[in-house]
Formats: structure tokens, C-alpha cells, sequence
């Protein structure tokens, strides 16, 4: 690709294609904006992950066309990444066949068993949560949501305000 010898070309095509891979990077990101790299949704969780996997993919390529098509296709993926989000702002409907709702797996120190079941969490995993958030008792829990993004939420203290459980559903009672 750059050189004769085997060796100087393997360094050459190693530095210069991963510098010009993470500076298409830099710039599909600044194009798209903050969000790319965001993880506030499955979908951009996704995205985040595939892109690194393309990235690692252009680093490697031997030829010109195998460098062409993972950068190429980082800039459609964010793209896409960001026209789903746009979409997700215009379109409550389309919000609601793209995104998942947060499910509370807690609330007010009462584990709700019948979340953690259908959501596939380990009672043992949530305590683990709790205890990576400081919790020291399950009263001061006010709840804990299993999030979009698969993240697990703990909201602890006095008062927990309404608005902060918006959207959360409550598995304990429904389907």
C-alpha cells in the first residue's frame, strides 16, 4: 500500500490509516453533534459500539476499499443514529416502536419480584446496585429502574419528587 518492504508498510498503514480513521471520526461526530456517542438509548448504545468496531476495521484494511467502506459506513450509522433521534423528537408513535420504557424493579424499599422476573434481573444484582449507590437501607430506597439503556437507576434519599418516574413502568401491576 505505502511501501516495498512488509514491515514498513504494516507501520506505515497501522499509524497513518488509524490517524485518518479517528479523525473521520472526530469530524462525522462534530457534524452530528454530542448525542453520537451518547448512550440514552439502546439504539445509540448500539451505535456506539458498531462504530468502534468499524473504526478497528478501517485501522486494519490493506487496500484503499477495505478502508472506503468502514468509514463510509460510521458516517451512515451515525447518520441513521442521528435521523432516529430526530425522528424520536417529531414522533411520539415512532418513540414508542423504537424505544423501550424504563420498568421500576424497587419502590419506596419494596422489591417488586414479579419486575425483576420479567425483566431477567437477579434480586442478587440489584443489591449490588443498591450497594454501588450508598445505599444503607432498603427504606431510604424510594425506587430503582431498570432503564432504557439496561443501566440500572437507584433513587434514594427523603423525597422523591413525581416527575423523575415519568414514563416509568411499573411491571408489579401490569402485562
Amino acid at each position: 500500500m505505502f511501501f516495498d518492504s512488509d514491515m514498513l508498510d504494516l507501520i506505515a498503514r497501522a499509524i497513518l490509516l488509524s490517524a485518518i480513521a479517528l479523525g473521520w471520526v472526530i469530524f462525522v461526530v462534530r457534524v452530528i453533534g454530542l448525542r453520537a456517542f451518547s448512550k440514552m438509548t439502546a439504539f445509540d448504545f448500539v451505535t456506539t459500539v458498531a462504530t468502534g468496531s468499524l473504526l478497528a476495521g478501517a485501522c486494519q484494511a490493506t487496500t484503499w476499499p477495505e478502508f472506503a467502506q468502514p468509514t463510509l459506513a460510521i458516517a451512515a450509522l451515525l447518520g441513521a443514529q442521528y435521523v432516529v433521534a430526530q425522528m424520536r423528537q417529531s414522533s411520539d408513535q415512532f418513540e414508542r416502536v423504537v424505544e423501550n420504557e424504563p420498568v421500576m424493579l424497587m419502590r419506596d424499599g419494596v422489591i417488586l419480584d414479579e419486575a425483576l422476573r420479567k425483566t431477567r434481573v437477579a434480586r442478587a444484582d440489584l443489591i449490588a446496585k443498591l450497594r454501588e449507590a450508598n445505599a444503607l437501607d432498603f427504606s431510604q430506597v424510594r425506587a430503582v429502574v431498570l432503564e432504557t439503556t439496561g443501566n440500572i437507576s437507584v433513587l434514594h434519599g427523603e423525597h422523591l419528587s413525581s416527575d423523575l418516574l415519568e414514563g416509568v413502568q411499573r411491571r408489579d401491576t401490569q402485562d
